[in-house]
C-alpha cells in the first residue's frame, strides 16, 4: 500500500512538471511570433500633432499607390491598414504622444520589410 501511494505521489509530480514544460514551450513560441512582429516595425517620433501626421499618412500611401483598406480610429491612435499591388499589407500606426507630437509606426509584410517600411516613412516625413 505504501509502495502504491509512493508511486502516484511521484507520477502526480511528474504530471504537474510535464504539464509546466507544455505550457513553457507554448509561451517561448508564442513569445517569439511576438518578437517577430515587433522587431519588423520601423517607428518614429515627430514633432506634429496626431491629426497632421495621419493626414501626411493618408498622403503618403496614395503617393506610393497603396490602396488603403481600413482605417480604425480610437481616442490616441489612428491605425490605417493598406496594401501594395502585389497584396502585401501595410500597417500604420499613429499615436498622439501629446497636442504637439507623434509616434508614427510602419510595418510592412507579415515578417517585416524593413526597405518598404522606410520607404514609406520617408514619403509621411515629406509630407510632414
Amino acid at each position: 500500500m505504501l509502495k502504491r501511494m509512493g508511486v502516484l505521489i511521484v507520477s502526480a509530480v511528474f504530471m504537474v512538471n510535464l504539464c509546466g514544460c507544455a505550457l513553457l514551450l507554448a509561451g517561448a513560441v508564442g513569445g517569439a511570433g511576438t518578437a517577430v512582429w515587433l522587431g519588423g516595425k520601423l517607428s518614429k517620433q515627430v514633432e506634429v500633432p496626431k491629426d497632421k501626421a495621419v493626414v501626411a499618412s493618408k498622403k503618403a500611401m496614395k503617393a506610393l499607390d497603396l490602396t488603403i483598406t481600413k482605417e480604425t480610429t480610437k481616442e490616441d491612435v489612428v491605425q490605417l491598414i493598406g496594401e501594395y499591388s502585389d497584396g502585401r499589407q501595410v500597417w500604420i500606426d499613429v499615436r498622439a504622444l501629446s497636442s504637439t507630437s507623434s509616434k508614427i509606426e510602419v510595418r510592412v509584410g507579415a515578417t517585416g520589410d524593413k526597405g518598404a517600411a522606410e520607404e514609406i516613412m520617408n514619403k509621411i516625413s515629406r509630407y510632414l
